[in-house]
């Protein structure tokens, strides 16, 4: 189904994770496209095995996730190999010797040690990463030779996708289905999107007055610096480090704390498949230590940043105050979904649940602010309710759970607080509320119905399975509505009437905004956000601009 369709198709078959419509989607290679665009829609109950791995994907049913919870988690089949900093295509140790733990979110327990980088290892990894830009082969080779091996990783992707999928949910707590069947073919895809792009940048030759001939040309921009969050690791790691490389310029990455391990092997991978020494550094560590060291580098030429707003601010005010470095931010939203009285309120349900929940609803643009029209308030309110009652919740890595555990204690606590802010405020708590289980990071779904503006759970982002349901009268008091925030990521409309979509999308202020549908992605589709939402654009053709340069040439 094309992104644009402005009804919900009812062979879709949603059960709230990610779904997509055609049964043998996997043997085709038209259906795998439209699952490495698509995150909306629910895999379909068709779908059973869980990668090449048969321990993962062991069934539960619902209703037992409370069993399920106090059974032993299962052990991961992938082995942690790489925890050290990569360096000028080597692993190496942090230069203080330093480490620190990264945890599982099922239990809280530690998964390895990995090198804790700093200001000295930014150094480091700035100069590799400068040398191979200044005196190495990857900005001089063929564009065809850079596709070439971009093509090779993508290949790669697909042939390790097991170990990087059980990485990324072991590291992060997302379901397995989600990482195998949706996240990790979008990264290939991603990265294979960006390898037809190299020999794909021209420049232009421009008209002037008098005897001159103008010419304009495309140059990569130098180093790189790349800062990505613990939500996405993957995809991120493909929005930022593919069309950096597709350009011709070289990167520094550094990682998110919670979530290095995934980025470390798929940079192996890269190298294997040819890539320069120093051409993809990468740097696990501290955003207040590694993070500001790279975003005030003054030999970092560009900056791109995926995380929070308030952190955002941080990271633009050091390149500021630095080398002027160009800037990219990706940042925080509340983004309003709006359930129109002419909806098929069964499907909005659905939809908005999977709006708000998907990603164990850490997800910077999910419709954490659900306006209901008054007339179909009641209804959607008992259906959003029980659709909640159903969400599995358990150990991400068996088959049929639809949410994991949050990502760290930090979070957790964070999103319990909020919680108890919407209970204290008035809101009315329809289900859920507290944690899930005894250990880990769980947290029960969790409705809020009655829900006013000036809420505090209505305001700011909560980055958790909450959703807020809120009341409206007419379309334009909900479209204000919509729009009094500081955020401007996305928003989303359910509704059967081209006018109505119309006339929402073109009203209200987000970079994306899903008529029937929400976090429909594609490589070939720009994402970014108005207001504080961020600058600049990620993914298609826009993203190459940010990675690239002008020069003029002017002579008679």
């Amino acid at each position: 189904m094309e992104s644009s369709t402005l009804t919900i198709h009812k062979e879709r078959k949603a059960v709230g994770v990610i779904c997509f419509g055609e049964k043998d989607w996997i043997l085709t290679a038209m259906a795998a496209r439209r699952i490495s665009s698509l995150l909306y829609r629910s895999l379909p109950t068709s779908i059973r095995s869980l990668g090449k791995n048969p321990t993962y994907g062991r069934g539960i049913s619902r209703f037992s996730t409370a069993v399920a919870l106090e059974e032993q988690p299962i052990v991961p089949l992938v082995q942690v190999n790489h925890t050290q900093l990569l360096i000028n295509g080597q692993f190496v140790e942090a230069a203080s010797g330093k480490t620190f733990p990264t945890l599982d979110p099922r239990t809280g327990e530690v998964i390895a040690h990995v090198a804790e980088g700093d200001v000295e290892d930014i150094d480091r990894a700035v100069a590799a990463a400068r040398k191979a830009f200044d005196e190495g082969p990857w900005p001089r080779m063929s564009a065809y030779e850079r596709s070439r091996i971009m093509y090779r990783f993508a290949d790669l992707l697909e042939k390790h996708s097991d170990e990087l999928a059980a990485l990324e949910v072991w590291d992060n707590g997302k379901t397995y289905e989600q990482a195998a069947k949706a996240e990790l073919p979008m990264v290939a895809r991603l990265f294979r999107y960006y390898a037809g792009w190299p020999d794909k940048i021209h420049g232009l030759t421009a008209p002037a007055d008098g005897p001159h001939h103008v010419q304009i040309l495309h140059e990569p921009i130098g180093v790189a610096g790349q800062i990505i969050p613990w939500n996405f690791p993957l995809l991120m790691f493909a929005w930022k480090v593919g069309p950096a490389l597709a350009c011709g310029n070289t990167i520094v990455l550094k990682t998110a704390e919670q979530t290095p391990l995934s980025a470390l092997y798929a940079a192996k991978l890269f190298h294997e498949a040819g890539l320069p020494d120093g051409v993809l550094n990468v740097v696990s560590g501290f955003g207040p230590t590694a993070g500001a060291a790279l975003a005030s580098h003054m030999e970092v030429d560009k900056l791109a940043f995926t995380g929070s707003t308030d952190t955002g601010k941080i990271v633009l005010g050091l390149a500021s105050k630095s080398n002027l470095k160009p800037v990219t931010l990706e940042l925080g939203g509340k983004s309003p979904f709006i359930i129109c009285e002419d909806a098929d309120i069964d499907e909005a349900v659905e939809v908005a649940h999977f709006a708000l929940f998907f990603n164990q609803g850490q997800c910077c643009c999910a419709g954490s602010r659900t306006y209901v029209h008054e007339r179909v308030y009641d209804e959607f309110v008992a259906k959003a309710k029980e659709r909640a009652r159903r969400r599995v919740v358990g150990d991400p890595f068996k088959q049929g759970v639809e949410q994991g555990p949050q990502i760290d204690s930090e979070q957790y606590e964070k999103i319990l607080k909020y919680i108890k802010h919407g209970i204290e405020a008035g809101a009315n708590l329809e289900i859920g509320g507290e944690r899930f289980g005894q250990k880990g990071f769980y947290i029960q779904p969790t409705v809020f119905s009655d829900v006013q503006d000036d809420m505090v759970i209505a305001k700011e982002e909560i980055f958790g399975p909450v959703q807020s349901i809120l009341k409206f009268k007419d379309y334009n008091e909900v479209i204000k509505r919509a729009n009094s925030t500081r955020y401007g990521l996305a928003a989303g409309v359910f509704t059967k009437n081209i006018d109505t979509a119309n006339t929402m999308m073109r009203a209200l202020k987000a970079g994306t905004v899903w008529i029937n549908c929400f976090d429909v992605f594609d490589a070939a589709i720009p994402f970014g956000g108005y207001k504080m939402s961020g600058q600049g654009r990620e993914k298609d053709n826009k993203s190459l601009a940010v990675f690239s340069t002008y020069k003029l040439l002017v002579y008679v």
